[in-house]
């Protein structure tokens, strides 16, 4: 186990357990070195467990991210065609609805986000893991990139639109979340 201390302008100690394992600790600058290791001594059970639980969801995360096979150029093909069939529908039918239209739309094997939107380009991409989930979330994830054309970031304004043009979109988002459960929280 590697523990890495940094010293940052905040008036607690906290600690979490990244996703390879190791803990991070956060100290206040100027807190003696000594103080810091009885902290970390006192929360070893919570460490202990912590570090079970993350491992826990590494490999729940691996096995849902498994179902879809992307080791092969053929396997990655047929993905992006199974994505395009699926998505380019969704993306016509919103963008009229929206009054958007993006420049160019791309799907690649991305495990860390379901989409992303590059507001200046006005170009949106999708990861074929959504190929995972149900279509309504799926769905959620294409209204949600093309808000993003209107509205570059996550503001009231943004929540507005996706109440808006996607009104189950919180539902979505929490079914993406139960189904993938062990996946970090993406953003789409």
């Amino acid at each position: 186990m590697d523990i890495q201390l940094t010293y940052r302008r905040t008036s607690r100690l906290s600690m979490r357990i990244v996703s390879n394992g190791d803990v991070h600790v956060s100290a206040p600058i100027g807190m003696p070195k000594k103080e810091v290791e009885s902290f970390i001594c006192q929360h070893q059970d919570w460490i202990v467990e912590a570090r079970k639980k993350t491992k826990e969801r590494q490999t729940q995360r691996a096995a849902f991210f498994n179902q879809l096979p992307m080791k092969t150029m053929t396997q990655k093909n047929e993905a992006t065609e199974k994505m395009k069939r699926l998505i380019e529908p969704m993306i016509e039918r919103h963008s009229k609805n929206l009054g958007v239209s993006p420049s160019a739309v791309s799907y690649k094997p991305m495990i860390s986000r379901w989409g992303m939107c590059n507001v200046r380009e006005r170009s949106i991409t999708f990861s074929t893991y959504l190929l995972l989930l149900p279509e309504w979330c799926v769905e959620h994830v294409v209204v949600h990139e093309l808000c993003h054309l209107l509205e570059p970031t996550h503001n009231a304004h943004f929540h507005d639109l996706m109440d808006k043009y996607y009104p189950r979109w919180r539902d979505a988002r929490k079914e993406t979340h139960r189904i993938t459960k062990g996946t970090p929280n993406q953003r789409p």
